[in-house]
Parts: structure tokens; sequence; C-alpha cells
């Protein structure tokens, strides 16, 4: 281990006991960005309580607020392990039961990754042979964490299900918006469309859930600036299921996302709704990575006069 890997180390274990057992933080280094935050509320989330075997993996289905954030550590010489055990370690000492923790092949490898909610690209990058996951429950909820590598830097995901596990667990760190947020005004502008990354659905779901949406919220501000403009957003999916049916799945997505939009008050004549199903993938279909590109929803613009 490096020197630098031992001095990140030990400060992620000074700041976690730094904060009282009560209200026990998950800590992250200060050069930590966060990527995305989202909450869906009402919600439900399949919480892994063991590994990918023989075709399935266990799971308890948490319902109420679900909170996720994904983070990305710049340059960190830290492994997946390093950046999960100290997070598991403040949630054992705030009273929750560690009921997996698992690395890459011990969750299930490929399979694991690929069965349970993880944020896409570039928000978050998950790595197939290195990767580490932990959850963990209370009475009042329940925590999973997720970490892997890329070529330089770290990734952490942190998914908090049900009403009683905001208050007890919550992370600090550098809240420093991505360059894909504070640039996308200039990116709809520049090449005609964007992907909003936030904007993401429950399986089978069409509701944005009752929290603030970091992209939406830019649109709505870059709307109301410019009233000229006109945006369509249109929903996307994979290429699971028929065509009628992922139009209409994807159709109410983007409606959702208009009514986030005329709620933060955008004007009507500025929005349109679509849903293109399968219809324009950006990546394969043959793969879950391509699968998971595909389910998007993305902004549209339509005029500038």
């Amino acid at each position: 281990m490096t020197s630098i890997t031992r001095r990140l180390g030990k400060a992620l274990v000074a700041l976690l006991l730094a904060q009282p057992v009560a209200a026990q933080d998950l800590s992250l280094p200060k050069s930590a960005e966060r990527t995305l935050s989202t909450v869906q509320d009402p919600g439900a989330y399949a919480l892994p309580t063991g590994a990918w075997t023989n075709g399935r993996m266990p799971t308890a289905r948490i319902e109420g607020r679900i909170e996720v954030e994904a983070w990305r550590v710049p340059n960190s010489d830290l492994s997946a392990f390093q950046m999960v055990q100290p997070l598991r370690d403040a949630l054992a000492a705030s009273g929750y039961e560690i009921v997996l923790d698992c690395a890459a092949r011990a969750c299930g490898g490929f399979d694991f990754r690929f069965n349970t909610l993880v944020v896409p690209a570039p928000q978050m990058y998950v790595s197939l042979d290195d990767y580490h996951f932990i959850s963990a429950r209370s009475p009042d909820g329940a925590v999973s964490v997720l970490a892997s590598r890329g070529a330089r830097d770290g990734y952490v995901q942190i998914v908090r299900a049900g009403n009683g596990v905001k208050a007890a667990v919550k992370t600090t760190a550098a809240v420093v918006m991505p360059a894909e947020a504070r640039g996308l005004a200039e990116a709809l502008e520049a090449e005609g469309h964007v992907v909003l990354p936030d904007v993401i659905f429950a399986s089978g779901s069409a509701a944005l859930g009752g929290g603030a949406v970091g992209s939406l919220d830019t649109l709505a501000q870059y709307l109301k600036a410019n009233p000229n403009r006109r945006v369509m957003i249109v929903g996307h999916t994979d290429a699971t299921g028929s065509l009628q049916a992922n139009r209409a799945v994807s159709l109410k997505r983007a409606e959702a996302a208009v009514a986030y939009l005329t709620d933060k008050g955008v004007a009507a004549t500025q929005l349109q709704a679509e849903g293109a199903g399968y219809m324009a993938p950006v990546a394969t279909n043959l793969t879950e990575q391509g699968r998971e590109a595909n389910r998007r929803v993305e902004a549209v613009l339509l005029s500038t006069d």
C-alpha cells in the first residue's frame, strides 16, 4: 500500500470517527465530487441480501423514500474495498446490521452487477471484475454502498431506502456539479440534444418521485431565461418487450419530465413529450451495458426562433 493510500485511508477513518454515532455521516474523501443525486418518494428498492447463485439473487423489498447518489473520487489510489470499508464500519457503529459484504466474484460477478440498481455511466463506473458491495438494514430502512475503480478515479454509489433512514445516515463531501450538468444548456444548443442523466425511473415505473432532479432544474432555468426556445422531451427504452409497450412507457416517462418542468414554471408552449421506445438506440441491445445506455431520457432542441 502506498503512503498516499495510507494517508487517504486514515483520513477516511478520522472523518468517520469524528461524527456522533446517533447521526453518523458516510464521509467520503474531500476531493469526492457528487455526480448524481436523485430521489423517488414514494418508491421501492430491491436490496440485495445475498450473492447471485443458481440464476437468482435474494433481495428484500424496501418501500418509502429512495435516495440514490453517485460520487467520483478523482485520481484516487484507494481500492474498491478501501472505499467501502470505512462506510461499512460507520453503518455498523450506527446500529445497522450488515447483511451482505462481498467483492466482485463473491457477489456473483457479472450477473450480480447487472441484476441490481446501478447508476449508468458516466456518473457511475463499475468494473465487472473489480467492485465491492455492502448492504445494511435497520428497523427504519436500509443502505447499500457500491464502489469500483476506473483507470484513475474511484466511484461510489450510495442508496438509502426507507422513510426513517435519512435522518440517521447522510453523506458529506464536497458537492461539485459535474461538467455534464454545468454545460447542459451549452450542449443542448451545440449538439441539438442532451441526455438527462439523473432522470431515473424504477423498472416499469413512470413516476419521478418527490425529490429534485438537477438536470431538469437546470433545463427549467434555461427555458425560462430563453422563452423563444422549445424542446421535446423524449423517452427511450431498450429492446426488451414489444414496440407498442415500450413506446407507451417511454411516453409516460417523457410526460412525467414535462410535468416536472411545468411545475417549475416553464411555459407549456415550450415543451413537447414523445416516446421513441427502442427505435433510437445509442448502443447495442445485445449486451446489458448497451441496454442500460439505451434506457434514457433526452431533451431535443426544436427551435430557437
